[in-house]
């Protein structure tokens, strides 16, 4: 696909929101409108890549996320691991990185991808 310009992104853009309530699961995968969403949909990702990167998440974010989204406290997950809740904060903070043993630890306690915790 050549360079997307910042006109057919937009273009694409618009026109995926006029067809997404047109086009469903029970659409047929070779229905005109279920095609040109796909096209559509295609040009949007081309140019979200290239323009808007998603970067992966440090480990001090996937800890203070998945805290958030457990509801559980830096203190609960410090004992939990064994560590100080001091030591929570530092990862949070970014002042410091778990060593591999406590890393294995956190993705156990807090379900979080090894290989998101690698950063891979």
């Amino acid at each position: 696909m050549d360079k997307i310009t910042k006109e057919q992104y937009a273009f694409a853009l618009a026109r995926v929101e006029e067809l997404l309530p047109l086009v469903d699961d029970t659409t047929p995968a070779n229905d005109k409108k279920a095609l040109e969403l796909s096209v559509m949909s295609d040009i949007v990702i081309a140019y979200e890549k290239e323009h808007f990167p998603i970067e992966k998440p440090t480990v001090a974010e996937l800890v203070e996320l998945s805290l958030e989204e457990k509801g559980i406290t830096q203190r609960a997950l410090a004992g939990n691991i064994g560590v100080s809740p001091s030591r929570i904060n530092d990862y949070i903070a970014g002042r410091s990185e778990p060593t591999l043993k406590i890393a294995r630890l956190l993705c156990l306690e807090l379900n979080i991808p090894p290989a998101a915790m690698l950063r891979v």
